[in-house]
């Protein structure tokens, strides 16, 4: 009825205008005279006003406003929005475009292996492609391989080779099939794996034992045609002219067997399949140990003959418990008296008593203690052990004497060689004398006695013993040879004396004689079971390189994937076409054993982001082992039961379920294992970039930084050409291994550094200022025509106290598909100018403080380990206002908030944090806003016909407009999405960009009050996402937030409703509301119904997020305020206040905080360090190889140019701005710092690394 008066009364006041016109022009005659007309008139009003204003805008856009000129920025502002009602000017916002990701995303190579394009034979390709595995070979080297190639026709069913057949070839199919058998001991023969053109059948040990001179026979495995093929057969005896010529190339390769023993067959077998002793055998197939000369055995009073006879007795006794002792030694010297052994003796816990999260070995100091002996004069040999730290002279005697032994296992030319090298040490019982993961390790001969070698079992807080290692054996050999930590604990249980050869000194007796190698690899070899043999035939070491599909959907599942180093991508192709992301993996990851076990075909195509290595476990191999060893099978099936429920909870990360296209993805991966970081411009400051980043890093993980002058200072000048393409690769990887996560600085141009870079990285960095013009970077243009696969991140820096984001719209569409964009607000030492000394000098100040767990930088660390924090706010109203208290309390409580998003009430309290960062700011804000609310004058001025809604919804969207403007969602400081009801496509949309209080708008629009609104970008109908979804933790979580914290303040329907039968009279439900006597019935009406039905989705959704193990669910006490109260702010404010402080100090004390914050990976990466046979915190990577071509000094690259030395206003704050000027060094010379440095491959004293 207001509107039907409203409407007359226009009506009526347009007739009476209209009268008094007409009446006016026939009283007046028209007189004829020059006159403005009024839209002339008004264009010049208009432009004037303009005018005065262009100044006040240019002003707006490039300072900030100060407080004096606070007001009458004011009043200009009031002018220009004047200006802009009369000439009805309205701000063409730019909307972002929605770009598909480019091919080489998505799609893997056509070809694997390119042969038919190749300008070189197909049989040089593929026997190329098998030998790299055993090194990078200069051309020379690999032509005159090729020279001894054999080419072999096989018909079907022929036997390539058979047992008792000499195993002395590399065999590589060009065309047709082979087949691989195992003899299992009642004389059937087991199909283990099935070799197909580009494949090699060859085990890398029987290689070391032709190298090594110790030929052995095929004894289980053969090999025949599965049809009519061609092969080409390598023999081993090609390499010794090679090895001849280039020892080092003898060196690489020993190594490379060592590492891919450990690496890859040790990998498989004993991280996921879980053996453990059944790896080695008890037995050494070495020389005999009791074949000393008897002038030896004299010397010593027979007692070395003696010892080993004890020590073989005493084996079946040993036990593992108990373990405790100290540690003697006599060294090498010139017969005088000295103690060797400084630190404190060692102490090994029982593990088993500790709870089940502690795997580790456990270490503790005694009080410390030196032991100083002399030798003495008496003969005799008395006491347990016949040349224990007391015997006297005869402990030189036999010192000398096992020292000759040693020469001989060792095959030493130049016995002087272990002169002042070699210790003799006395271990008591229960010593332990190495510990799983040590990275420094020994060589260590048995004299008497015996050790023993204990492993720690998967997933299983218990120890378990490998082998004796006998008098006259060696062990810790196989760490030694890869530079890798020791993969298991050696110990004492019994005294024992041994001679031991650290690792620095075993580098120089190499150096000296590389053949030594040879004899000290063949000693692993031969401590190997059969069995590890038999798989060495079995399981592949692969390389993949980017782009390279390693399987495709529809494809056959006969073998499983671990990933050793790089990255790969799941895609799926759907039924219309359309191609989505499944998920990507990296180190360490398990790929395709789902459909193995099933026997499914592959369900995706997976690709290869980067260059990456894999073994390969085909699936005959692994249907051997669970028939060999029935305890696999429970391994498996932990293994599966893990794939399968990790995709039931969605632990993809934010590729779960998700399509791939446009706004589907903002997260690029959640286990980057390599980032590298590329500037737009020169002007972007990247060292103090990438050090805040680093710094940030550095409180999640083990951080590494590279730069092309890190690179050449630690690895020779050389190190960046293309023919030391393996070994930086090598080192690369290593260094990978042993961080949780590498930072990659490209160079400014498009150098050979920055190419390693891209091709390096799982993400990449695009850094821009954000106060600068959008531009597109000419590294950026240059790498546009590169197929880069790996995900772009744009980020964009801003001043301290610059303004806030805006245009990032313009920054986005101007370049090809990124994932997503952050906004940086960086501290003012990033854009001071500093000589890279006084750079350091900062950052070593700024290192020695703990990362700000709430700055950007630190936003940005999670975001790239997987570790966000998001906050999740749910509609519900007016109760809505809590939010913010709830906010407050996460401020003082510590939690930081790295992405936030809601819906209703949700959206427009999350997008004014978003935008101000600050809960006090957003409370003022929100505060007006909900004054506007309780306006009756505007409410009543806003009623409309109710055919749609019973307002017209302009009142409500000027409220909404006052607040945010024209903001737009990219230009937010932190990443924000809401969620609306698309009632058009009858769908759930998530908004992650475009017109912010659009969106806010939308996602509050309630049915019935508000119409709803068009989406700007298709025009479909959006409604309050709170029918669909009312606390969208889930959003949250496929964004890739590791935990959300939720808070829901919905209202809460009652369920205990009245049951009245199978029928409802009106009258009577009438007669009881109106009964003031009579019993009260609930019983819903009919817009409750139609309410209840609006949110069954919601209701159903809210309960699967409060039972999700990712989501924190808070509801404060606000159950007795409603819908509408708006005008209760500030009491709902501090509802949701104290609330908040009373969780949340009951998070401080549970810990929880503390898991949020911490790397979900973190305790799996330092626990997969120290007790997997992979790597370790502290290992570093040894090029033996190196050590023998004799390494060259490091030379250091000082800068050309000097960097000036003024300091801006953006001074860190604290620092002694009258420092003394110091002589500038360039980042080669300063990396070495107690900040910067990290560890490298060992080295010997006083020398550097370089590959010139």
């Amino acid at each position: 009825m207001i509107g039907v008066g409203v409407s007359m009364l226009l009506i009526a006041t347009l007739i009476l205008v209209l009268v008094r016109r007409l009446r006016h022009k026939s009283k007046c005659p028209s007189l004829q005279g020059y006159r403005f007309r009024k839209r002339d008139k008004v264009l010049f009003y208009g432009r004037k006003i303009m005018r005065k204003v262009s100044q006040s805008t240019s002003s707006l856009v490039d300072t900030t406003i100060s407080n004096t000129s606070r007001p009458r920025m004011k009043k200009k502002l009031k002018m220009l929005n004047i200006a802009k009602k009369i000439l009805r000017i309205k701000k063409e916002l730019p909307i972002l475009q929605l770009k598909e990701p480019p091919p080489s995303v998505l799609e893997a190579d056509l070809t694997e292996f390119d042969v038919a394009n190749s300008h070189l034979p197909s049989e040089v390709l593929y026997m190329l492609k098998n030998v790299r595995v055993l090194g990078h070979f200069e051309k020379p080297l690999f032509l005159e391989l090729c020279k001894h190639m054999i080419f072999q026709q096989f018909q079907q069913g022929e036997y390539v080779f058979r047992p008792g057949q000499p195993d002395t070839s590399i065999y590589v199919v060009q065309d047709g099939k082979l087949e691989l058998f195992l003899t299992q001991q009642d004389g059937k023969e087991t199909l283990v794996k099935e070799v197909f053109p580009g494949d090699s059948v060859h085990s890398l040990l029987s290689i070391l034992d032709v190298i090594t001179g110790h030929q052995r026979p095929y004894r289980t495995v053969s090999a025949r045609a599965g049809e009519d093929s061609t092969v080409l057969r390598l023999p081993v005896e090609a390499f010794s002219a090679v090895f001849e010529k280039y020892p080092e190339s003898l060196v690489r390769v020993v190594q490379i067997i060592m590492v891919r023993l450990q690496r890859v067959t040790f990998l498989a077998l004993h991280n996921y399949l879980g053996l453990t002793n059944e790896l080695f055998s008890h037995v050494s197939d070495g020389p005999c140990p009791g074949d000393l000369p008897m002038g030896v055995v004299q010397g010593a009073g027979g007692g070395l003959k003696q010892g080993w006879q004890v020590a073989k007795a005493q084996a079946e006794l040993s036990h593992c418990k108990g373990w405790g002792g100290a540690l003697w030694g006599v060294g090498s010297g010139q017969g005088q008296s000295q103690s060797l052994w400084q630190c404190p003796p060692l102490s090994l816990q029982s593990v088993s008593q500790e709870p089940k999260e502690r795997r580790s070995v456990t270490v503790e100091e005694q009080p410390p203690g030196t032991y100083h002996y002399n030798y003495c004069e008496d003969d005799s040999a008395g006491g347990a052990c016949p040349f224990g730290p007391y015997q006297g002279r005869q402990t030189s005697a036999i010192f000398e004497a096992a020292k000759r032994e040693l020469v001989k296992l060792m095959k030493i030319e130049d016995p002087s060689l272990l002169n002042n090298r070699v210790l003799l040490h006395h271990a008591k019982a229960g010593t332990v004398i190495a510990r799983q993961g040590d990275q420094d390790v020994s060589l260590h001969f048995v004299l008497w006695g015996c050790l023993h070698v204990y492993q720690r079992m998967i997933d299983k807080a218990e120890d378990v013993c490998l082998f004796l290692t006998q008098p006259g054996e060696m062990v810790g050999q196989l760490a030694v040879l890869t530079g890798e930590p020791l993969i298991f604990t050696i110990k004492a249980n019994r005294d024992c004396t041994f001679l031991k050869i650290s690792k620095s000194d075993f580098y120089e007796i190499m150096r000296e004689q590389p053949s030594v190698v040879l004899s000290v690899a063949h000693t692993v070899a031969a401590r190997m079971s059969p069995f590890v043999r038999q798989m060495d035939f079995a399981i592949d070491w692969m390389a993949v390189e980017a782009g390279r599909a390693l399987y495709r959907q529809g494809d056959k599942s006969d073998c499983t994937y671990i990933v050793l180093n790089g990255r790969l991508r799941s895609v799926i192709q759907k039924g219309n076409g359309k191609k989505e992301l499944v998920g990507e993996y990296g180190r360490g990851d398990l790929i395709g054993v789902v459909e193995a076990l099933t026997r499914q075909p592959r369900a995706t195509t997976v690709h290869a982001v980067r260059d990456t290595e894999l073994a390969k476990l085909p699936e005959g191999t692994l249907n051997n082992i669970k028939r060999r060893y029935p305890q696999v099978v429970t391994r498996l099936i932990h293994l599966l039961s893990q794939k399968i429920l990790g995709n039931l909870q969605q632990l993809c990360g934010p590729f779960t379920g998700r399509g791939f296209g446009g706004e589907e993805l903002t997260n690029p991966a959640s286990n980057l294992s390599t980032v590298a970081v590329l500037p737009v411009c020169d002007d972007v400051p990247m060292a103090a970039f990438t050090l805040e980043l680093e710094h940030a890093l550095n409180a999640i993980g083990p951080t590494l930084l590279l730069t092309s002058d890190i690179i050449r200072a630690r690895l020779g000048a050389s190190a960046l050409d293309s023919i030391q393409e393996y070994r930086l690769s090598g080192w690369l990887a290593q260094q990978e291994d042993i961080h949780r996560i590498v930072l990659y600085q490209t160079d400014c141009t498009l150098t050979p550094w920055t190419v390693r870079c891209i091709r390096q990285a799982d993400c990449i960095l695009i850094v821009g200022l954000g106060d600068q013009e959008p531009t597109l970077g000419k590294l950026e243009q240059m790498l546009e025509n590169t197929a880069v696969r790996a995900l772009k991140q744009l980020i964009l820096l801003h001043r301290e106290d610059g303004p806030s984001p805006s245009r990032t719209v313009e920054w986005l569409n101007m370049r090809s598909w990124c994932s997503g964009h952050l906004h940086i607000k960086c501290p003012r030492r990033v854009f001071s100018r500093r000589s890279p000394n006084k750079l350091r000098e900062m950052y070593m100040k700024v290192f020695e403080k703990d990362a700000d767990r709430h700055s950007d930088f630190s936003r940005l660390a999670r975001v790239l380990t997987g570790n966000s924090i998001a906050l999740v706010l749910g509609g519900g109203g007016a109760r809505g206002c809590s939010h913010i208290g709830v906010i407050k309390a996460m401020e003082e409580a510590g939690i930081p908030i790295d992405l936030i998003g809601g819906t209703s009430i949700g959206s427009f309290i999350g997008a004014l944090y978003a935008e101000e960062r600050s809960a006090v700011r957003t409370k003022q804000r929100a505060r007006e806003w909900a004054k506007s609310m309780n306006s009756v004058f505007e409410t009543v001025l806003d009623l409309t016909y109710p055919i749609t809604s019973m307002f017209s919804g302009s009142a409500f969207n000027t409220s909404i407009n006052k607040v945010f403007q024209d903001k737009q969602i990219e230009d937010l400081w932190l990443p924000y999405f809401n969620v609306t009801t698309d009632i058009t496509a009858s769908a759930m949309r998530v908004h992650k960009d475009g017109s912010l209080w659009r969106y806010v708008r939308a996602s509050m629009t309630l049915s019935g009050y508000l119409p709803p609104l068009c989406d700007p970008k298709d025009g479909n109908l959006l409604m309050d996402g709170g029918y669909i979804n009312n606390l969208p933790a889930d959003i949250a979580r496929n964004m890739g937030a590791k935990t959300v914290v939720a808070i829901d303040v919905g209202s809460q329907d009652e369920t205990d409703l009245c049951n009245y039968g199978d029928s409802l009279s009106g009258w009577w439900l009438l007669w009881k509301r109106l009964n003031p006597w009579a019993q009260k019935v609930k019983v819903p009406d009919m817009a409750e119904i139609q309410s209840r039905l609006a949110y069954v989705s919601c209701v159903r959704q809210l309960e699967v997020v409060k039972s999700s193990s990712y989501c924190e669910y808070i509801r404060p006490p606000i159950d007795r305020f409603k819908t509408m109260d708006f005008g209760k702010f500030d009491e709902i404010y501090d509802v949701g206040y104290q609330h908040g402080k009373v969780v949340f100090s009951g998070w401080c004390r549970g810990d929880i905080i503390e898991k949020m914050v911490k790397d979900r990976r973190l305790a799996d990466f330092y626990e997969s360090k120290r007790m997997d046979v992979l790597t370790c915190p502290s290992a570093g990577f040894t090029d033996l190889a190196e050590i023998v071509s004799r390494i060259e000094p490091a030379k250091s690259y000082l800068s050309d140019g000097e960097e000036s030395d003024y300091l801006t206003e953006y001074e860190e704050e604290g620092l002694d701005p009258a420092r003394e000027e110091e002589e500038l060094l360039a980042p080669a010379e300063w990396i070495h710092t107690e900040v910067f440095e990290t560890k490298l491959w060992p080295l010997l004293p006083g020398e550097g690394v370089s590959w010139a």
